[in-house]
């Protein structure tokens, strides 16, 4: 392999890769990445068994070839040269790579001792295109409610649905809940039946960072038996899916309310930092409403450092209440409500809590009350 590649592009490259390492000592061939040179393009490509990830980037190739070499050192040799162009020539599992004024020899291993990346071959059934930043923007919207538990690996990823020529993001971790609601003009797809799976979070933290960055482009999901893939035009990650069965979350959704409640979300946002910092070691505030039906108190206290009362004017229906939460879960699920507008709907201090938008009906964030002591 001989070729020429600018820096910047050498680092794009081992960027978009890098979540995909391991420093594992049973294998110590996961510490390299591969690193290939063909139809035009340099392939910077690593994998730690259960997610693989490569990137294109243009280069170019004098000769083609491919090897694998530790990721580590070959990182910050490029995140620390000043020249623009790299010149990169493998021979006897050596890489030498020159600069202006440098040179470097680093040993490598064959292609052949690499895993090998997988690839989902048939892409014409379940698949689906979206643009890019509508798709980090919805799973950014979830990912928040979904936390790895080894009693429960199926809450440890997003749950797809493609139901109705929709499709549906849910995530939990059993004391809250997102769900995003994506409706069919917003991608084209080719299921012709009903399909769910779950999406290791792992693997959804990896597409929002990769993918983040190139709004306006397009990303195919394609989904196969036990693996999905997302390509672009220079990346492509690959990934296992989690087995097991999504719980039937659909009845947790309250339809019925026996409070709601109407507020602005700049205030509650401002007013659950400032709660914060009296809080106590469960991260506890009250929603209060008062009497009149005109405010709604955030109140918080610690034995320890004092209380706090923060009034915010709301338009509320129904019984007065006084529910207690965890403040980092509610503020995570405001986060993702694009509107100012939030609607709270209440059913006491013992079920589940709706939060959303009262003008987007796309997107739902379930909250479980802590229990009064």
């Amino acid at each position: 392999m001989n070729v020429i590649v600018l820096k910047n592009n050498l680092k794009e490259g081992l960027s978009v890769i890098s979540g995909a390492r391991k420093e594992s000592g049973n294998l110590p061939i996961l510490r390299n990445f591969l690193l290939e040179s063909n139809g035009g393009k340099l392939t910077l490509a690593s994998t730690d068994l259960e997610i693989a990830i490569t990137y294109s980037v243009s280069a170019k190739i004098i000769q083609e070839g491919s090897i694998t070499l530790p990721y580590g050192v070959f990182s910050q040799i490029v995140n620390n040269l000043t020249s623009e162009r790299v010149s990169i020539e493998s021979k006897n599992n050596t890489l030498l790579i020159t600069a202006d004024n440098y040179k470097a020899k680093i040993a490598t291993a064959p292609k052949e001792d690499f895993p090998i990346i997988p690839e989902i071959k048939n892409k014409k059934n379940n698949s689906c295109d979206f643009e890019i930043g509508f798709l980090t923007d919805s799973l950014s919207s979830v990912v928040t409610a979904c936390q790895i538990s080894d009693i429960r690996p199926e809450l440890s990823g997003v749950y797809w649905s493609f139901k109705d020529n929709e499709v549906k993001l849910a995530a939990t971790d059993s004391f809250r809940l997102s769900e995003k609601t994506i409706p069919s003009k917003k991608f084209e797809s080719s299921f012709n039946k009903e399909f769910s799976c779950i999406i290791p979070l792992k693997t959804i933290q990896e597409v929002i960072r990769i993918f983040s960055s190139k709004n306006g482009d397009k990303v195919k999901i394609i989904f196969d038996t036990n693996q999905v893939s997302f390509e672009s035009e220079h990346a492509n990650l690959v990934s296992r899916l989690i087995e097991g069965k999504f719980p039937d979350y659909e009845p947790v959704i309250p339809k019925n309310f026996e409070t709601e409640v109407i507020l602005e979300k700049n205030d509650v946002t401002g007013a659950l930092k400032l709660a914060s910092s009296l809080s106590n070691r469960l991260n506890e505030v009250k929603f209060i409403t008062d009497e009149n039906k005109k405010n709604v108190n955030i109140f918080s206290s610690s034995q320890e450092f004092g209380e706090s009362e923060y009034l915010i004017p709301a338009k509320i229906k129904g019984q007065n209440t006084k529910v207690t939460f965890n403040w980092k879960f509610v503020l995570d699920g405001l986060k993702n409500i694009k509107n100012n507008s939030i609607f709270f709907g209440f059913n006491g201090e013992e079920k589940a809590s709706l939060i959303k938008s009262p003008d987007d009906a796309s997107f739902l964030y379930i909250i479980m009350p802590i229990k009064s002591s």
